[in-house]
């Protein structure tokens, strides 16, 4: 957290370990900038208390706020900080030609690959291509691993956050047994997940699950 805002851009995220909101965590880390995080136990139920639920009605992670704006969505997120340093580097600017498959593939997260993870996951029966957002699991999984097949990064040779993302959510998914991998995608998460800012995240979030679970144990959430 190397670059320090003044008190009026301070970026507030709101987060729970082992949340969405970690992917959000470690990309502020790549950027290097400052702001503030507000950690709630998810267990303890404390994102369906009235003082979240003002700022975030569903109760979800990551939430962000920055100058009295409320950024929520996990997509939307990725989008917004990296857009805002674009100094940093981490996402393609607005006349660069790789704009379009930038925005394609953090979209893609949402729009097509969660949902078909959770119809499968969920045993749900598959619906005809033509009416689903995603066409079908497999489909969607191919054309997901052909475009990390291009490498080193989604976009080539450049990390973007949409790496960031991506590394995050393949990995977890991958350690659910959610999702079959193959060497190169593998490959690709590793390449992702073993970067300083992941691991310094990743170790932090841990331990901040390990103390909300020693809490409870020792009867000390309300």
């Amino acid at each position: 957290m190397s670059e320090i805002l003044s008190n009026n851009d301070t970026i507030t995220l709101y987060h729970a370990p082992q949340t969405r909101g970690t992917g959000i965590w470690t990309l502020l880390e790549e950027l290097g900038v400052s702001y503030e995080m507000k950690v709630l136990n998810f267990a303890a139920g404390e994102n369906q208390q009235a003082e979240f639920l003002a700022i975030n009605p569903l109760g979800k992670f990551p939430t962000l706020v920055h100058k009295g704006t409320v950024v929520t969505e996990q997509v939307a997120c990725y989008l917004y900080l990296a857009d805002l340093f674009p100094e940093k580097g981490l996402a393609p600017a607005f006349n660069d030609p790789k704009r379009g498959a930038y925005l394609r593939w953090m979209a893609f997260q949402g729009s097509s690959f969660e949902p078909a993870l959770i119809d499968q996951a969920f045993n749900r029966s598959p619906i005809e291509a033509l009416h689903s957002p995603y066409g079908s699991f497999d489909t969607m999984l191919k054309a997901l691993y052909d475009q990390i097949a291009k490498g080193p990064y989604l976009l080539g040779e450049q990390l973007y956050a949409v790496d960031i993302f991506w590394g995050a959510t393949l990995k977890w998914c991958s350690m659910l047994g959610l999702i079959t991998t193959n060497p190169v995608v593998d490959a690709y998460i590793e390449r992702i997940t073993s970067r300083p800012a992941f691991i310094n995240v990743e170790q932090q979030d841990q331990a901040l699950k390990l103390e909300q679970s020693s809490a409870a144990n020792n009867g000390d959430i309300n």
